[in-house]
């Protein structure tokens, strides 16, 4: 219960705890997800050293620094490349004006049951929803939330653990929306990935949420490659999938 009042008074006092005005042309963009947001592409070049000047990510230490892979923490001996910096630099690229913010949630091996307030990854020790809800509140004092990218469902996919999960997940988006105000803040969900065949059956179910009237959208995770885990997207397909969430993110009112 000690996350539930601490988000509450977060939520009423955030406002008062702020140093100055939040920088209108600092749009942050929040990763939630599991391991394939979180990036486990293997870390070689040309991505170790990617970057952008107008890119920033948001630490453990809740500071916003230069963005770099990897850009999680969730397990540090696994992280690598994901979908988050490429994202960022092609919405970097759309304004000379405007800088972009990353703020890295994504918790790998976390199941959706464990994205609602006071859900709870045994994995991870992490309370995901609590903890990115935090990091929300937070980086918002400093600029201001444009949309959510989410990938999950790896740990969802079996038949017996789909039922349900779009309730779920409407139910998460509607959340995040309420905890920054934000009726039509925007929500991009991708695929997983259609080389793993229970992948390729759990998207099926994801369709209805390519809806740009409700300010959702749907990517798509086709023609993108596996590691050798066949679980995990590689370091190319990781980059090509952040593309596709930046395009999307565009088009969206």
């Amino acid at each position: 219960m000690k996350y539930y009042f601490f988000l509450l008074l977060n939520l009423i006092f955030s406002p008062l705890w702020s140093q100055s005005s939040p920088d209108p042309n600092f749009h942050i963009y929040i990763l939630l997800g599991q391991s394939n947001m979180a990036g486990r592409g293997e870390m070689i070049e040309p991505y170790t050293s990617q970057q952008h000047e107008k890119v920033w990510m948001f630490t453990a230490q809740n500071q916003f620094v230069t963005a770099k892979h990897p850009m999680h923490f969730d397990k540090p001996a696994l992280v690598g490349v994901g979908p988050g910096l490429s994202f960022g630099i092609e919405m970097a690229k759309q304004s000379s004006a405007v800088k972009i913010g990353l703020v890295p949630c994504a918790v790998g091996g976390s199941s959706i049951n464990s994205w609602v307030v006071n859900g709870y990854d045994e994995a991870t020790k992490t309370h995901p929803l609590d903890e990115a809800i935090q990091r929300i509140l937070a980086a918002q004092q400093q600029g201001v939330i444009k949309g959510i990218l989410w990938h999950q469902g790896e740990s969802d996919s079996e038949t017996s653990k789909r039922v349900g999960y779009i309730d779920k997940l409407n139910a998460l988006i509607a959340q995040i929306r309420t905890i920054t105000k934000q009726a039509n803040l925007p929500f991009v969900i991708g695929e997983l990935g259609y080389f793993n065949q229970n992948y390729k059956d759990f998207n099926q179910i994801l369709s209805s949420l390519n809806a740009p009237a409700k300010h959702t959208a749907l990517i798509s995770a086709q023609d993108l490659n596996a590691k050798s885990d066949n679980i995990h997207f590689d370091s190319q397909s990781a980059t090509e999938l952040g593309k596709r969430y930046a395009f999307a993110m565009q088009q969206l009112p």
